[in-house]
């Protein structure tokens, strides 16, 4: 009898094993164990072999589980049933149930998503040959399983994801919460980790500096104006047009100016238009990776962006596409505009040009950006109408009061916080 207690606490041992097993090698950061294979590891590269053959590891681990559950409990019925006849059968269901949940499933499961990556790389070495061995059986099972599917009308097969890899990160780094969730900085990363996710699906018309607000020189203009208007200018690239601001004939670069000066002996007496790169346009709707690649293929940091009927919308550069990840860079040549000013009493006074995403990356909010890129276009566009001074309105638990409009555009607005939203309307 003692043989036999000894043969059941040793298959109990085996099936926590097992049991630990599975949890650990299915939830063994895959990130980590390719970083450390990369490193020369071998029991992360066998995690990672495993891993690839997930079925196979699945049901290997399965079938070793449950012999030893099945001959434990066998044994330990055939212990009882000798001592306590019939009823032996009621005991021995109750007694391994509770150690075989306790002691081979909870116990081992528990401390294997606790030290799910040690725990893998521990145990791969010992579950890899088991796998192989126990491969011919686990191909008979997966078969068996799918003819049996197909008689009730269920095919198995890889399909596409249920979501993408990249809402699959989204959601990873949504969940990488801390103890430091208040710290700017740990904001800041979670920002520029979401907006390099999002390049794939940000358009250049987003982000682009609208034409109202571009500096470009008229070609027409007397040499010794357009020098003076370079030099005075905080921007190193400007659009050169002639006749019409439409009708870009080339990008100037003030570099290129002031060599041109300097050959010349200090004089102004140029050809600017002879100094002016080709103009390259852009389609509004060129999603911002796409644009970053063309970005270093051309070797080029400008671009002019132009709308479906070939008219100018604004310049796009390398800079604003960095500013979409790391935020705002300024230089000491940059023109200083405080679109977004906070309050005292915990609002803020916005820019109506100030962009939907920055504000959602400063403020972790969540405002549709869909169908308008600035604050100013998604009250146009959730109101129907042109607002006027003095008008207030709730989208999205946000409080938005117009507060001053130039002519038909909106030019500041007031935006009151969730909370303090919710004091104001009650």
């Amino acid at each position: 009898m003692l043989t036999v207690i000894v043969s059941i606490a040793v298959l109990l041992v085996l099936s926590a094993f097992f049991s630990g097993s599975e949890t650990a090698l299915t939830r063994a950061s895959r990130p980590l164990m390719h970083q450390l294979e990369n490193k020369g590891n071998e029991r992360a590269k066998t995690v990672n072999k495993l891993q690839e053959g997930k079925g196979r590891l699945i049901g290997a681990i399965l079938i070793g589980n449950n012999l030893v559950n099945i001959l434990a409990s066998a044994l330990a019925t055939s212990i009882l049933i000798a001592m306590f006849g019939e009823a032996g059968i009621a005991y021995a269901t109750i007694i391994m149930t509770a150690l075989v949940v306790m002691f081979a499933e909870i116990l081992p499961k528990t401390y294997a998503l606790q030290n799910a990556d040690r725990t893998a790389l521990q145990i791969a070495p010992i579950i890899r040959p088991l796998v192989f061995v126990l491969s011919p059986i686990t191909f008979a099972t997966q078969w068996m399983v799918r003819i049996t599917l197909r008689i009730f009308g269920i095919r198995l097969h890889s399909g596409e994801d249920f979501i993408s890899k990249t809402d699959e990160l989204r959601g990873a780094i949504d969940l990488h919460q801390s103890e430091e969730d208040d710290d700017k900085t740990v904001q800041h990363e979670r920002a520029m980790l979401r907006s390099v996710l999002d390049l794939a699906e940000v358009e250049v018309g987003e982000i682009m500096v609208h034409r109202k607000t571009v500096a470009m020189i008229n070609a027409d203009e007397p040499a010794a104006e357009i020098v003076a208007e370079v030099l005075a200018s905080p921007y190193t690239r400007m659009p050169l047009w002639r006749d019409q601001p439409d009708n870009v004939i080339g990008v100037i670069h003030a570099k290129e100016v002031l060599r041109a000066i300097h050959q010349h002996g200090g004089s102004f007496d140029i050809d600017v238009e002879a100094l002016a790169a080709d103009a390259w346009f852009v389609p509004e709707t060129t999603p911002l990776l796409d644009q970053l690649q063309a970005f270093r293929d051309r070797h080029e940091h400008f671009a002019l962006v132009i709308d479906e009927y070939g008219s100018l919308q604004g310049v796009v550069t390398l800079e604003d596409i960095l500013e979409e990840i790391v935020g705002d860079i300024a230089d000491e040549h940059d023109i200083s505009v405080p679109g977004l000013r906070p309050q005292s009493d915990g609002s803020y006074i916005v820019d109506g040009s100030f962009t939907i995403r920055d504000l959602n990356r400063q403020f972790e909010w969540n405002l549709p950006d869909e169908e308008a890129a600035t604050i100013a276009g998604l009250i146009l566009h959730e109101s129907r109408r042109i607002p006027k001074v003095g008008q207030a309105f709730m989208y999205y638990g946000l409080r938005f009061d117009i507060m001053r409009r130039q002519r038909h555009q909106i030019t500041a607005i007031r935006i009151t916080p969730p909370q303090l939203a919710e004091l104001s309307a009650n």
